[in-house]
């Protein structure tokens, strides 16, 4: 079936870019800019939403990071050193570092950040179990002490998963985990204009002239970040039908996700460069439960959803052409992508008979259960997709719309809500250590779903050195992932960006990244 689909933009706005050297004068060169969503926690290491990542990536830096062909690569740091028994590492940082505000960027802060950021992260709370000791040798030094070999060091520092483990100065790092914090300073190549900031209209970034790029090539999050542009404004549109018309026009240079059925027109525009990408770069569409409010407490009735969920039917729903889309995905991991497996997934097909009979031997009693939808959003047509097959099986079904910021608000709460619609990046998904619902098994997260067989098998595939070991604990984690239900996959698709040709140097990525870009 085919719902109705008023699309609104999770809202736009965000940033991007990087640092231009001094340079002679000359006009300004600005962006504008519509991204997935307006930015309402400029907090990296608080949230796993993309849109803050975005924001991240620009405005913060990280000690390493990963290039374009997933390799993980220095970023702040200039060299560093493991003992022959793989306990001790020492990292220097590269000369120069400062915050936006002028002081420089010390090992101390590094160390606060990752003690920051690492209990919010599963990655980085595995390196923190793993960790006897991490402390600053110098001014630009600090060592991790190891109580056991930890394989996935540099792939945890420089990993682009949110929560991001960006660095902060001192007053900042020190805001303890559960709180936001309430200023962005960060030493990377743009910086925040809280004065410019219009919530609802506007977010601008600058470059930040201080800012010392590595000499490498830019490479996706990796290399010299040598920014060409002075501005980025982030735009927030109406809906998603004002910011296409808008990038037609020419009044705005990116837009990060294009409507459907605007995708003739976009695609035929003059001056405008339309494109998609595949495998890992698709997204993948979740419904998130909430295990911790009944009656999804009971795994009975949480696996009656298997079988109501369409992904095709999703797809169609929200206007995915084929060859956008793929027709039927069952890996938590992705497929097209080096772990996809259909482990456990024999029973998740649509049958909504099979689905009515099978809730009728649970415990369910009628109670409604509350669907938090981004207003106009396409995950909120996902989400009526669903509610409607849901009806058909037996349950009640309320259905609440709101936006995103306030998604993120409720869904931090243990009770009023059972599940919401959201899609996420593939390369957040395409491993166990950082899928948002299995690598937060049993921990703190929203929806906090917890099979405490999942967080063994966890470890072992982070200590796993062969791809072929990795693949069989990643098939036996679905299994049980499908037992324990703490999620259901609505599908995998492409989400096309376009952008006007006066940009020069533009990256295709599946992440928003400016750093490299020019404006003719």
């Amino acid at each position: 079936m085919t719902l109705p689909l008023p699309r609104r933009p999770l809202l736009a706005g965000l940033a991007a870019a990087a640092l231009i050297r001094p340079r002679d004068a000359r006009a300004a060169k600005a962006v504008n800019l519509v991204l997935e969503s307006e930015v309402v926690i400029i907090d990296p290491h608080f949230t796993t939403a993309a849109i803050t990542r975005t924001f991240g990536t620009h405005v913060f830096d990280t000690l390493f990071a990963m290039d374009g062909q997933g390799a993980i690569k220095p970023q702040m740091v200039e060299a560093w050193e493991v003992s022959a028994d793989r306990l001790t590492w020492d990292f220097r940082l590269r000369e120069g570092l400062s915050w936006h505000d002028g002081a420089p960027v010390t090992a101390a802060e590094c160390v606060l950040s990752l003690r920051r950021w690492g209990p919010r992260d599963p990655l980085g709370r595995m390196l923190l179990a793993a960790t006897a000791s991490m402390d600053a040798t110098d001014a630009r030094s600090f060592r991790i002490a190891l109580k056991q070999p930890f394989p996935l060091m540099l792939e945890v520092l420089g990993k682009p998963n949110a929560p991001l483990p960006v660095m902060m100065p001192e007053r900042l790092a020190r805001t303890p985990g559960d709180q936001r914090i309430t200023e962005a300073v960060g030493s990377g190549p743009f910086r925040f204009r809280p004065d410019l900031w219009r919530p609802g209209n506007v977010m601008v970034l600058e470059r930040n002239p201080a800012y010392a790029p590595r000499r490498e090539a830019p490479d996706f999050l990796a290399g010299g970040k040598d920014v060409k542009l002075d501005t980025l404004n982030l735009r927030v549109m109406p809906d998603q039908v004002s910011g296409a018309t808008a990038l037609m026009a020419g009044e705005v240079d990116y837009m990060q996700y294009l409507p459907f059925d605007m995708m003739p027109r976009l695609e035929r525009a003059r001056g405008l460069k339309v494109f998609g990408l595949g495998g890992i770069h698709q997204f993948q569409g979740n419904y998130r439960l909430n295990h911790a409010a009944p009656p999804f407490d009971d795994p009975a009735i949480r696996a009656v959803l298997w079988n109501l969920v369409d992904q095709k039917e999703v797809l169609a729903a929200i206007g995915v052409p084929d060859r956008y889309g793929a027709q039927q995905c069952p890996s938590f991991w992705m497929c097209d992508a080096p772990l996809s497996t259909d482990a456990g997934a024999a029973g998740a097909k649509v049958d909504i008979a099979a689905a009515k009979a099978a809730l009728a031997r649970t415990s369910y009693a009628g109670q409604p259960i509350v669907i938090l939808e981004v207003a106009g959003s396409i995950s909120q047509t996902a989400c009526r997709v669903l509610a409607q097959n849901m009806k058909a099986a037996g349950f009640v079904v309320e259905e609440q719309q709101m936006d995103w910021g306030t998604v993120l608000a409720r869904r931090a709460k243990k009770d009023g809500w059972h599940m919401f619609g959201v899609y996420s990046n593939g390369t957040d998904m395409i491993s166990p250590l950082t899928h948002f619902y299995i690598a937060s098994t049993c921990a703190d997260f929203a929806g906090w779903s917890c099979d405490t067989a999942i967080p063994p098998l966890l470890t072992a595939y982070a200590r796993a050195e062969e791809l072929a070991d990795r693949r069989r604990i990643a098939a036996e984690i679905q299994q049980k992932a499908y037992a324990l239900t703490p999620n259901v996959m609505w599908g995998q698709f492409t989400i096309p960006a376009g952008y006007r040709t006066h940009l020069t140097n533009f990256v295709e990525t599946s992440y928003p990244i400016f750093w490299q870009v020019d404006r003719a």
